[in-house]
């Protein structure tokens, strides 16, 4: 328990560490949650390719998506009870859509997801991530890729 216990306490810490550098940084910017007519009109504007992927995994890795979802996305690490399994689409409570993922990291959902809009510097950042979700889905049930440019 003793070692569990202080991962957790170093994920959290490491959360709160890049919520106030995130803040600081983008000067307190888009601190309102998307509202439902926002989203419906989002449209990813980084395609859906390796390249993308790739960015993605970095950025899971950077902002600490690994500490409640787990390295493998399957949200089988004990911190967050609730914690969406991100290989399971079926699962996902609040939408599959890129829009609705998007909106999902960048606004939170309840207390068991906090939101990372002040975390993550860039929309695009946001977006390489729901590409790298997309990922994780049963390959029949990801978008088709798109070959990346030169």
């Amino acid at each position: 328990m003793g070692k569990h216990f202080a991962a957790t306490i170093m994920t959290v810490t490491g959360l709160i560490a890049l919520a106030g550098a995130g803040a600081a940084a983008r000067g307190g910017q888009d601190d309102k949650p998307l509202t439902p007519e926002q989203v419906k009109a989002l449209k990813s504007p980084i395609p859906y390719s390796k390249k993308s992927i790739t960015k993605g995994r970095g950025l899971y890795v950077r902002y600490s998506c690994t500490g409640c979802h787990g390295a493998d996305g399957k949200a089988t690490v004990d911190v967050v009870a609730d914690a969406t399994d991100l290989t399971a689409p079926k699962l996902y409570r609040f939408g599959t859509s890129g829009a609705e993922i998007f909106r999902s990291i960048r606004d939170g959902q309840g207390a068991s997801m906090p939101n990372y809009r002040s975390q993550i510097p860039t929309e695009d950042e946001m977006w390489h991530l729901v590409n790298f979700i997309y990922s994780l889905w049963p390959e029949a049930q990801r978008p088709a890729l798109v070959e990346d440019k030169p």
